[in-house]
């Protein structure tokens, strides 16, 4: 999907808050959002949001001279995360409809996103979410799509929601044992979504095989990610696709038996989906 108007401010918003994560100094700070100002000046509009802002955050990362500039966000909200696991995976495996509790499980980790408008409460997230249905839900779809199948790619979102992930991906392999299941994750760091190295660090290669897209963006972007990410792309049988990122890179859609699975944080994709800010979507495209 392309930008709107009201990317270029959230955009120039989260070049404000990148300033307040790595607690940069006035000087840097007027470096940074000047020239993410700058170049939104000339954006092009015929690009979709993660897009636009890739090469912007890589150009922040080298003026502040950091590899990662969330890094510190990440490992907090990974710990963060952590803290529920228990509790979620004892919900799981007591719920009436397990597959329905591991959906919900794996969709409100993604409130985890340090690029959206709205600001994230993972506490109240976790306490509501499984009384909260899902504004648009296909969950019967996508469940009736993994019986029939044998491969499932799982792209990932951010760092922290991985974690979530990864105890749905366990439980997806107890309903559907005869899945292969892959776990896709960004080519580079951006913004706080997850990479090979916290997928590793938590162990998820020991539960599914593991893919580095090799996208720079916030989403996945076919025309830019690894050969090996493109043939997993076109063969998989079915494919989750996690978060707002991967929403507005993959629409309009190319393929057939994609589900977005996301909680929705922006204007822009609420009136794309056509529900509320703060609604959680399960939505397969066929």
């Amino acid at each position: 999907m392309n930008i709107q108007s009201e990317c270029i401010g959230c955009i120039i918003a989260q070049s404000e808050r990148v300033c307040e994560a790595i607690a940069a100094n006035d000087i840097l700070t007027n470096k940074i959002v000047s020239f993410v100002e700058a170049s939104l000046s000339t954006a092009d509009f015929t690009l979709s949001p993660p897009v636009l802002a890739a090469p912007l955050y890589e150009q922040m990362a080298l003026f502040a001279n950091k590899i990662d500039l969330y890094d510190t966000q990440k490992k907090h909200a990974t710990a963060q995360a952590q803290h529920y696991m228990p509790f979620l995976r004892e919900t799981i495996e007591h719920s009436n409809n397990p597959f329905m509790a591991l959906l919900k499980t794996a969709v409100v980790g993604n409130v985890i996103d340090l690029a959206a408008e709205v600001a994230f409460d993972l506490h109240s997230a976790i306490t509501s979410v499984f009384d909260t249905p899902f504004s648009h839900d296909d969950s019967v779809k996508l469940a009736e799509h993994l019986k029939n199948a044998k491969t499932l790619l799982y792209i990932g979102d951010n760092t922290g929601e991985h974690l979530f992930d990864a105890l749905a991906i366990e439980h997806l392999k107890i309903l559907y044992p005869h899945l292969e299941i892959t776990y896709m994750v960004r080519g580079n760091f951006i913004i706080n979504d997850v990479t090979l190295k916290e997928a590793q660090e938590a162990k998820m290669d020991q539960i599914c095989n593991l893919i580095n897209s090799g996208v720079n963006t916030p989403g996945f972007v076919y025309e830019r990610a690894s050969e090996e990410s493109k043939k997993l792309f076109d063969s998989a049988d079915v494919i989750i696709a996690k978060g707002m990122g991967n929403y507005e890179c993959m629409t309009p859609i190319t393929r057939k038996n994609i589900c977005f699975l996301l909680k929705i944080k922006c204007s822009v994709v609420s009136r794309s989906l056509g529900h509320e800010i703060g609604s959680i979507i399960c939505k397969m495209d066929n």
